[in-house]
């Protein structure tokens, strides 16, 4: 069977919005899964939708890469999107046109800065991994290409400037704090180790827009069953093994000025992306509903016997403990408009029963004392101070922590500490190690002396939670009702 390009394309009989040529309006640092499944289906959606009319040329960020296979396939992949919606299971194919060419600068450097040139360029896109913004002094300009992210960056626009183009719109898409910001620090910081002129440093910092932002989506990359494989490639009548995956849900939050957002193609696209003047609030409902939705509920419904997400969201009980922790505790504490944030809970939902994806509850459990730290605390403490009042979820969330690291405690071992399910297996508790040896050391411990213990730990939660009034007993009560009568039925108590 032939590999995928235009010509086996439109011979394969793919009825499909198609684009084989278009300026080259964006260049984008990354060609892995994430960026393909996301970025690049936004941008074509554009094109499709409202005449974006723009290619993307993507630059591969370490020595190997895809660049040959991307080439080889004239830029075009196939990418599924599958999951729930509304309670529908849903796969929809769509294949992928709005790439041009992949570069990698490691032997073909010229041809990057020739991009960097071109009076089409309006957009840089990048995810480096989170270790990819970073400033470090063995990058030097001379280099073809520097070592850094950041370095390469800055020999793009050290580029574009002395070409005369104009500025650009910088979106960084990389997993840490303040990204956009962070990026044009360290183009700031080799601006000054090069000595580059003040012209230019003007120029970076008045002329290009570096935002930071938030993106949300679960991507699983490429189809590893070699039958589904086989499967597709009949079914669609070429071999593609750029074949790319990601749930349907997706959103992604640009911080950035007024105008950014006419200047950008999404939003009269109607694709998920907008443009707000700080991404902190939706980093914040991510943080707390959609992964403190996990945290809050998985270590307990482990030990009732459950083992993936989807389990979960299929029992009445675990998914309407859920439910209310989200809506009458968690979203009560958040600063966005109510209905944004119900209807986000309500895509969780959806997202946790994804039919294509099996996501354990022991994947999800790892280093779950920073975890409820970062994710649920802050809900719980600010539900405290405002409703004066325990929430009966969150509460009871603390209690699954607890006796999920303190179940039957077996032994302390390289790979953590080895627990036993009620009237189950064992299993393995991951974490930081003093934490594991603080639940070793009390492992003989009452409920009440446990329960003490863990939340006067000042090291574990930055602070004395044995503070807060009744939260000692409710806990400890929590604690001996899982023990006694499981995990489940604490959650049917907050009902």
């Amino acid at each position: 069977m032939k590999q995928l390009n235009y010509k086996v394309l439109k011979e394969s009989g793919y009825d499909g919005y198609v684009l084989e040529k278009a300026p080259e309006k964006i260049l984008q640092f990354g060609e892995g899964n994430f960026l393909r499944a996301f970025v690049d289906d936004f941008f074509d959606l554009a094109n499709e939708r409202v005449g974006y009319n723009g290619k993307a040329v993507l630059v591969q960020p370490i020595a190997q890469g895809l660049t040959e296979l991307i080439n080889a396939q004239e830029g075009l992949y196939t990418l599924y999107l599958r999951g729930s919606e509304n309670g529908r299971k849903v796969d929809e194919k769509r294949v992928i046109s709005c790439v041009s060419r992949c570069v990698n600068p490691y032997g073909e450097w010229d041809k990057v800065l020739e991009t960097a040139r071109s009076a089409d360029l309006e957009i840089v896109v990048s995810n480096t991994t989170e270790a990819g913004i970073v400033h470090e002094t063995e990058s030097r300009f001379d280099q073809t290409p520097p070592i850094s992210f950041p370095a390469k960056l800055t020999r793009v626009l050290y580029e574009r400037w002395k070409a005369g183009q104009k500025g650009l719109v910088i979106l960084s898409c990389e997993l840490i704090d303040n990204n956009g910001k962070e990026l044009l620090r360290c183009v700031n910081e080799y601006t000054k180790d090069w000595g580059l002129e003040d012209e230019f440093c003007c120029w970076v910092n008045e002329e290009n827009i570096f935002c930071s932002t938030l993106v949300d989506r679960i991507v699983p990359g490429r189809i590893r069953d070699a039958e589904e494989v086989k499967r597709l490639a009949e079914q669609n009548g070429y071999e593609d093994p750029l074949t790319d995956v990601g749930e349907v849900f997706g959103i992604w939050v640009i911080e950035g000025p007024d105008g950014l957002e006419d200047r950008l193609p999404f939003k009269k696209a109607g694709v998920p992306v907008i443009v707000v003047p700080d991404v902190t609030p939706y980093k914040k409902r991510k943080v707390r509903i959609l992964n403190g939705a996990h945290t809050g509920f998985v270590l307990g419904a482990y030990l009732a016997g459950f083992d993936i997400v989807r389990e979960c969201m299929e029992d009445d009980t675990v998914r309407s403990f859920m439910n209310k922790m989200l809506y009458d505790e968690v979203i009560p504490t958040l600063p966005l408009d109510k209905k944004d944030l119900e209807d986000f809970a309500r895509a969780v939902q959806d997202r946790f029963n994804n039919p294509f994806v099996n996501h354990e509850l022991m994947s999800i459990s790892l280093n779950s004392t920073s975890k409820w730290k970062a994710r649920n605390m802050p809900s719980f403490l600010e539900y405290v101070e405002e409703k004066k009042a325990l929430p009966p979820c969150l509460t009871a969330s603390l209690a699954a922590y607890i006796a999920f690291y303190s179940n039957d405690i077996q032994e302390l071992g390289d790979k953590g500490l080895v627990c036993r399910r009620p009237k189950g297996n064992t299993y393995v508790v991951s974490d930081d190690r003093d934490v594991l040896e603080f639940y070793w050391a009390h492992r003989e411990d009452s409920p009440e002396e446990l329960v003490h213990a863990v939340l006067s730990n000042e090291k574990m939660w930055g602070r004395d939670l044995t503070a807060v009034e009744g939260l000692e007993k409710a806990v400890a009560d929590g604690l001996k009702t899982i023990r006694r009568d499981g995990a489940k039925e604490l959650y049917r108590s907050c009902l």
